[in-house]
This record gives structure tokens, sequence and C-alpha cells, in this order.
């Protein structure tokens, strides 16, 4: 897979992704990520890729020339092309798990009041939003995608059951709390079924537990 991003911070958007898993996976050449600045493709003197809004309004708007350039020069026949902004579709890992299926992601990062609209009209094939709330700028949003879908590529992970038995690897529950050695610490005990070895019996308090930790964190899931 390769993912392009382009963005006026490329170095926030790939600084969480040259550590541990992720970086990994690029050294072994799962993935290649790229990041652009989206200054390059200015044809402001000034480098300018921003301008007020038509109609008056709070706030800059990333103009179109640079980024239809940018789209121009960097996508290919299978290329997926992604807006990271908070008026996009919800981030969920049934998304993540779609994208990570795709040989190319051009990821555009917003920035300011967001961009012209003539660039989602024509450009986007998704716009895609990490959460209600609103970051600094996409760059950040864009790292928190490409984590997730660079984890899902076969190899990225040294086991790859890791990614089947995790939280909303059933879209409808969490994961269940889970516990390691020592047995007992500070007067706290791991639940004694956990270290029976009876399977069955461990099967039934994960699905047990996992459905409670759900009620009690995203009742919403639930419904």
């Amino acid at each position: 897979m390769r993912i392009d991003i382009v963005t006026l911070f490329p170095e926030v958007a790939l600084a969480p992704l040259s550590d541990s898993i992720i970086q990994r996976a690029r050294a072994a050449g799962i993935v290649e990520v790229i990041g652009h600045q989206l200054r390059d493709w200015s044809e402001d003197k000034h480098r300018r890729v921003d301008d007020s809004p038509c109609g008056g309004g709070q706030g800059m708007l990333l103009k179109p020339e640079p980024l239809f350039a940018a789209v121009e020069a960097l996508r290919g026949p299978e290329t997926r092309v992604i807006l990271m902004t908070p008026q996009g579709q919800p981030f969920k890992q049934a998304v993540a798990r779609e994208l990570a299926a795709a040989p190319h992601l051009l990821i555009l990062c917003g920035h300011y009041e967001g961009v012209d609209h003539r660039v989602v009209e024509a450009l986007v094939h998704e716009e895609i939003s990490i959460g209600d709330y609103i970051l600094t700028n996409g760059a950040l949003a864009a790292a928190v995608l490409c984590d997730a879908v660079i984890r899902l590529l076969p190899g990225a992970l040294g086991d790859a059951r890791s990614t089947l038995d995790e939280s909303f690897s059933d879209p409808k529950r969490l994961e269940a709390p889970a516990y390691t050695r020592p047995i007992e610490f500070r007067g706290l005990t791991v639940p004694e079924v956990l270290s029976s070895g009876h399977h069955g019996k461990i099967q039934d308090w994960k699905d047990l537990n996992a459905l409670e930790r759900t009620r009690r964190n995203r009742p919403d899931l639930l419904e």
C-alpha cells in the first residue's frame, strides 16, 4: 500500500508514524507513507494557499488551485482520495478495514475553516472525521487514520490474530478487561476464572464482561 498525505504540516502527520509497529511496517515495505507540503503546489509568489470565504464569514479557506494540482499530480487509477474534516463521516473500524484493502490512499488535510467545497465536489471520494471535536489541523487526524489502517495490513502486526479479537472487531461490543501477572497486586487480584485453564469458562467470562464494559462505557453500541 502507498499513502500520500497532503498537508501544511507534513512533519506533524508523519511523526506518530515514525516509531514502533507502524515504522516497522514501513521499514519492511508493507506500506509507503509520504508527506507532501501543500505549498509546493501554490502558484502564488508568496506560496499562499488560503483566502477568505465568499459571502463573508470568519477565518480562511484552503484555495482550490493547489489542492487540485496536488491531487492531479499524485493520484492514479486506483487512488482513493480522502479529506480529513470534522464534517465527514465517522471513522470506525469497519471504515479502516475497507481502506486497508485499497492499494493507494491520498489524504488531504483540512486547515483553517476547511477547504473550498469544489475540492469535495470534484476530487474527494470520502470525507472522514475522527470525532466530534475540532483539531488545529487535519494532519493530526490523518496520522490517526493511517495508524488504524496500517496495523490491519498483512504482516504489520506480529500476530495476525491480534486484530480479530479487540474492541470494535465486533462493532457492537468492546473488548473484555485483560489482566497479567502478578496474580495479586496491592490487594487487587486477577479474577480466578482466568487462571483456571478452563477455556469454555474463560470465554464465557470474557463475553459477559465485554458486554458489561460496553454497557457502562459505550451504551450507544448496544442500541
